[in-house]
């Protein structure tokens, strides 16, 4: 992909040039846009990690947001200005800032608020962001911007300064297929009248209603996130390319189905180095919270496979009814287990003292930890996820059995491919309502640790 990158644009390498040359030639220059998510950032790092080897200049441009969460943490500077600095530099890659039109002294606003106010400011701020940094230097050559699915008008920005785009998947190929199915009206799906409509999509396994992603359902209440992915599937023809964070051999089924109609190449996994036996100091990635390395010493002290992980990433903050349905499984299996959780703001959410105590022995609950590293451990068992495409790659990558616990967006239908085509691990069953019996996790938990199921998932 990345020789193609360099044909398609007009980009050969460069020959050897004389001084002179040198010192007029402009650098090329790639610009990653991303949402102000963890989840969304890492992989277009990883993915600029990669162009950085091709000779390319990298640079990624992501909403004030992020810097107020990670970098102005890390500001040595004395002075008391509010004003955001000019940039910061991971691993190779210039980091800028652009409006998203939010205020933070106004506290939480809800995801539709939020897409509303990056929808309105993001494309001009982000046009200025170009011209001053890129088209208005001649010692630059913009030649091309990649984007996520979640900032889809960063297309129309490019396509209206002639910048050649592409687009980075952040989820399964095989969500890749079911919403250009749907948002092109190609597939009859689920509606208010019909809600249990199973769907057939060439290249993949038979869909039914709970295998589906949250927002192609009727029941969908997030609508701005779902007109975010229309607008993308609608205005593909301003793409040049579609690029996945996923490899052939994992998904090629749904990879050749869209080989005719639109097609994605994968340039995949966007994982951590480590995972892959290279140098973890080589990631270019952030962290919105920071980890608590001391689980790492405590893992040291468990037994091989013993140890039940449990994380539902940087974005789902269970309610109290499924926070307690897990504790009373945990406490029943009488497993060693190590438990992220969180509040929105990164702080520890506390459980009944009587769990606490009564699981001492057994348990450790940290707000965050580093998750790569804790994969790899050989005292990790199982993974109880909620399923989020960068967690489930880390854990096929790392080979570790997973629980799946999806809770919205493309998540149900990763837990499906993990149980019924990957069969890395298994999906827990909801009730009618959604909500997880502490039974059925139990159940699931014993099936895994030490169950008939740990092998076959193994091999």
């Amino acid at each position: 992909i990345f020789h193609s990158f360099f044909i398609q644009t007009n980009l050969q390498p460069r020959p050897t040039m004389s001084s002179q040359d040198q010192k007029t030639k402009p650098e090329i220059h790639v610009l990653l846009v991303a949402f102000s998510a963890q989840g969304h950032i890492n992989p277009l790092l990883r993915l600029g990690k990669s162009l950085l080897t091709k000779g390319l200049k990298v640079t990624l441009a992501t909403t004030e947001l992020v810097y107020h969460r990670v970098f102005k943490s890390t500001t040595t500077s004395t002075t008391t200005t509010t004003a955001i600095p000019t940039s910061y530099t991971i691993n190779g890659i210039e980091v800028l800032f652009f409006s998203d039109g939010l205020d933070i002294s106004e506290g939480h606003i809800s995801v539709d608020e939020f897409m509303n106010l990056i929808a309105k400011s993001g494309p001009i701020s982000l046009t200025n962001l170009i011209k001053n940094n890129f088209l208005n230097n001649s010692s630059k050559k913009l030649a091309c911007i990649i984007n996520n699915p979640f900032v889809p008008w960063v297309t129309n920005v490019a396509f209206e300064l002639n910048i050649p785009c592409a687009c980075l998947w952040i989820q399964p190929c095989t969500l890749y297929s079911i919403y250009y199915s749907f948002y092109n009206h190609l597939n009859h799906f689920p509606t208010l009248e019909s809600p249990e409509t199973d769907v057939e999509i060439p290249g993949l396994p038979l869909l039914k209603p709970q295998d589906l992603p949250s927002f192609v359902l009727p029941t969908n209440d997030i609508k701005t996130l779902s007109n975010v992915l229309k607008q993308m599937f609608q205005n593909m023809k301003k793409l040049k390319w579609v690029l996945a964070n996923s490899f052939y051999e994992l998904e090629k089924d749904a990879i050749d189905s869209m080989a005719e109609i639109f097609p994605i190449t994968t340039v995949g996994p966007l994982v951590p180095p480590s995972l892959l036996g290279q140098d973890q100091i080589d990631d270019a990635a952030i962290e919105m919270w920071k980890p608590q390395d001391s689980c790492m010493e405590w893992l040291n002290q468990k037994p091989p496979s013993s140890v039940i992980y449990i994380s539902f990433g940087s974005l789902i903050f269970l309610k109290e009814k499924q926070m307690l349905s897990i504790a009373k499984a945990l406490k029943n299996t009488n497993k060693y287990f190590l438990w992220v959780m969180k509040d929105k703001e990164g702080d520890e959410v506390h459980l009944p003292e009587k769990f606490i105590e009564e699981t001492k022995e057994k348990g450790l609950i940290v707000t965050w930890c580093p998750q790569t590293r804790v994969l790899v451990h050989p005292s990790i068992a199982c993974f109880l996820t909620h399923c989020g495409w960068n967690s489930t790659l880390e854990a096929i990558t790392a080979g570790v059995p997973m629980i799946g616990y999806p809770q919205w967006t493309d998540q149900p239908t990763n837990a499906k491919l993990v149980s019924d085509v990957f069969r890395t691990g298994i999906r827990l069953k909801p009730d009618s309502d959604g909500f997880v019996e502490s039974e059925e996790v139990e159940r699931a938990i014993e099936d895994i640790v030490g169950g008939e199921k740990f092998e076959d998932i193994m091999k």
